[in-house]
């Protein structure tokens, strides 16, 4: 299982020292978070792809998956006017052009709250033509499209393997993916387990962080409630060969090298 490190925690740090620190700590690879100020997706096509791939040279530190920030502010192609849904789609689609550019194996997406006076055909009916815009260009490009479930404190639209299932159902392309973040089943009481057991072939990747229970907050590996060791153990008893991005988001942001330090080594000390 390779490890990687998710670069929203750092976001008041210098890009260099992301990479710095992914290398010293042993990470196999960057997930990279796509907001200002290190990598929104116009900026890169201005330009700043080549700081990116150079810093990739330096510290041989490959970023396999890029993540755009595109679920509220300004980007989410769920809710919103005709118009504000093609600005978002066009968006996702540049991203998918600077991840290619920056050499990612995937782009992450997932699916932001569509208001709650949307009903469910009209949920299904938007996701399912975003969708097939989005995968429509990674295609044309070769770059595969990473879906992620959320939890209900996140979003309306999906959250579950079986929700994957049938996104897969309506949108039948060979380049999009599915993935898990352990946090949106386990608030859920959904087996994280049967993703892989339910997505097959197409369980691609997963967001590896802990869970208080009761919210989306992600904190520590080993801080909270989900059985953390047996899991790890468990992935590699099915033989899990995927990537695991550590996925510390903004609730260690004051002190992103520290915490970035401290979870990599519970987790390789887990994985015995």
């Amino acid at each position: 299982m390779k490890l990687g490190l998710f670069t929203s925690g750092y976001q008041f740090s210098r890009l260099e020292d992301i990479f710095r620190d992914a290398k010293r700590f042993g990470y196999d690879y960057i997930e990279l978070w796509g907001g200002r100020p290190h990598a929104f997706a116009p900026d890169l096509r201005a330009g700043d792809c080549e700081g990116i791939k150079h810093l990739i040279d330096k510290y041989e530190m490959p970023v396999l998956g890029y993540t755009p920030e595109h679920n509220s502010y300004p980007y989410n192609y769920m809710i919103g006017s005709t118009r504000m849904r093609q600005e978002a789609i066009d968006y996702l689609c540049l991203s998918l052009d600077v991840a290619k550019e920056l050499g990612a194996d995937f782009m992450l997406m997932s699916a932001g709250h569509a208001g709650y006076n949307a009903t469910h055909d009209e949920i299904w009916d938007r996701l399912t033509l975003s969708l097939q815009e989005i995968t429509a260009h990674a295609e044309s490009i070769g770059m595969k499209v990473v879906l992620e479930t959320l939890t209900p404190y996140e979003t309306n639209v999906i959250k579950s393997a079986n929700d994957l299932l049938e996104v897969f159902r309506r949108v039948p392309n060979p380049m999009l993916y599915g993935m898990c973040d352990i946090v949106a089943p386990f608030v859920q009481n959904e087996s994280i387990l049967d993703y892989l057991d339910k997505l097959g072939e197409k369980m691609y990747h997963m967001h590896i962080v802990d869970s208080d229970s009761n919210s989306a907050t992600h904190v520590l590996p080993g801080d909270g409630n989900i059985p953390m060791k047996e899991l790890l153990d468990e992935l590699k008893e099915r033989g899990y060969e995927g990537t695991a991005t550590i996925e510390l988001v903004t609730a260690y942001i004051n002190e992103p090298t520290l915490y970035a330090k401290r979870a990599i080594n519970r987790v390789r000390e887990m994985l015995g």
